[in-house]
């Protein structure tokens, strides 16, 4: 599972697809409608947050917008209405690892898509996050490289 702190407008065709399908598991795991994956990593940010729900539906909200974006046909009844949530702090940190993870994935993947953002150097993140200076995330594997 992985739940990208970056904007999903850098993600490519199959990078967005499998984030909306994670970002809903993400949901089924919070509202404890699923066995697996209840201890992810990845979780530990909403988990914290005051709303979990709110903040991944959230989350998905930003995605189904980008999809629209892109002229994809992503199922809005899957997603609630969302009212305004506080942001999770993000760090510097763990904005670089991802990003150095998804040039690793666009260069082999989407060969086009890495030389449009291979020259950025500050991407952007994702709407529910407030970026903080500091070091890629405890949660994060012990800065592996996950898919």
């Amino acid at each position: 599972m992985r739940l990208w702190t970056l904007h999903p407008s850098y993600l490519d065709r199959q990078g967005l697809l499998a984030l909306w399908r994670e970002a809903l598991l993400a949901r089924a795991v919070l509202r404890g409608e699923t066995r697996g994956y209840r201890n992810h990593p990845q979780l530990q940010r909403f988990r914290a947050h005051p709303a979990p729900l709110a903040a991944i539906e959230a989350y998905l909200c930003a995605v189904y917008a980008e999809s629209l974006a892109r002229g994809y046909v992503f199922d809005r009844s899957k997603i609630e209405p969302v009212c305004a949530v506080a942001p999770i702090a993000a760090s510097t940190g763990q904005l670089a690892h991802e990003w150095a993870h998804l040039m690793a994935k666009l260069q082999q993947r989407s060969p086009q898509l890495h030389q449009q953002w291979k020259a950025c150097r500050k991407p952007g993140c994702h709407p529910l996050f407030r970026l903080e200076p500091g070091p890629v995330a405890d949660w994060e594997r012990g800065g592996a490289i996950e898919s």
